[in-house]
């Protein structure tokens, strides 16, 4: 059994929306899952019903073999990061993160251990005099991270803990952010919508679309293999068009025959693939070939992308700087086999 659990879980607002809808998930000890989908997919309310702020409809979740469904929020022992880093202002960090222990009434002593080696991981023992608003957004977001990890919670949960900073912040702190995880070993789950901050930092990913998880599976399989054209639009493909299964074979609407190195079972799929991916056909290739006008071309540094009108729609083409077209010009788009995945609309 795996370590955490979420079995069929419903959740609806107002006895009217729907929020999950029968969602199942499992995450291994000392993993690091994220919940990756737009806003209102259900992602947030997934983590605040295992942080026990909102009671499923139904449904159940474990955690260690336990059934925490019904257990009250300050009796699950969880570390919590949200958006805002909700420090006290008028404490020293040393007294921030000190704090949960000292609700817990925990002796002087093993409190001042304690958060003087839950510093020392994130690197925070120098400015353990300083206060909130004598640091950077980094600095504080660590802080926050020091004080859910220092009451040494079986589960850590983080809801979009790297919204409010820069680029360069948010970065460097997803480094941070997995190079703790991995060093204490802590089993946690990390709400983001941003798919590069989370494929960058997590074990498994769970895509989320309507309450409901279309895939979960590693990053790396996700970005090479979508499942569904919702995972595929979601993070980053951009060219989609209409097949059917005819034989060994895939065709699009006028007869044009695509073959592909996995095939699906289902006989009317969407067929996708990344702009980098496609090729000029100069070889008179009779399959996975679309005859195309160039339309908008952009400059991007190393390539040129085009924009090129197809009888199966509009196709985002990546090409070398050397291998330039005008708009107007006619094109011969090759789709190789290997590249074009399948996936289910």
């Amino acid at each position: 059994m795996a370590f955490m659990t979420l079995e069929n879980i419903a959740v609806c607002y107002d006895k009217k929306k729907q929020i999950l809808k029968g969602l199942n998930l499992e995450v291994e000890k000392g993993e690091l899952v994220s919940l990756l989908g737009p806003s209102g997919c259900g992602k947030t309310t997934t983590l605040r019903v295992v942080a026990g702020f909102i009671d499923p409809q139904e449904g159940t979740f474990r955690l260690d073999g336990d059934d925490l469904t019904k257990v009250p929020v300050h009796k699950r022992n969880f570390g919590l990061v949200f958006q805002s880093y909700a420090l006290f202002p008028h404490l020293s960090v040393y007294d921030n993160v000190a704090f949960g222990l000292k609700m817990r009434k925990m002796g002087k002593d093993e409190i001042d251990r304690k958060v003087k080696d839950i510093l020392e991981v994130c690197g925070l023992t120098d400015l353990a005099d300083r206060f909130p608003q004598q640091m950077s957004g980094g600095q504080r977001q660590r802080v926050a991270l020091a004080r859910a990890l220092v009451i040494e919670p079986k589960l850590l949960l983080l809801d979009e803990p790297l919204s409010n900073l820069d680029a360069k912040l948010r970065v460097n702190m997803r480094v941070e952010i997995k190079r703790i995880q991995k060093k204490l070993g802590i089993t946690t789950l990390f709400v983001t919508h941003d798919q590069e901050e989370c494929f960058s930092i997590s074990d498994k990913v769970a895509v989320m679309n309507q309450g409901v998880i279309e895939q979960y599976d590693s990053p790396e399989n996700i970005y090479r293999h979508p499942k569904t054209e919702f995972v595929a639009r979601f993070i980053g493909f951009e060219n989609f068009l209409d097949l059917k299964k005819s034989g060994d074979v895939y065709q699009t609407a006028d007869g044009k025959v695509f073959a592909v190195e996995t095939p699906h079972e289902e006989a009317a799929l969407t067929g996708t693939i990344r702009p980098e991916d496609i090729e000029i056909d100069r070889e008179g290739r009779t399959a996975n070939v679309l005859e195309g006008t160039v339309g908008v071309r952009t400059f991007l540094g190393k390539s040129y992308q085009y924009e090129v009108s197809t009888s199966a729609g509009k196709f985002m083409v990546n090409m070398r700087a050397e291998d330039q077209f005008q708009e107007g010009d006619p094109i011969r788009l090759y789709l190789p086999a290997n590249k074009l995945i399948l996936v289910s609309r």
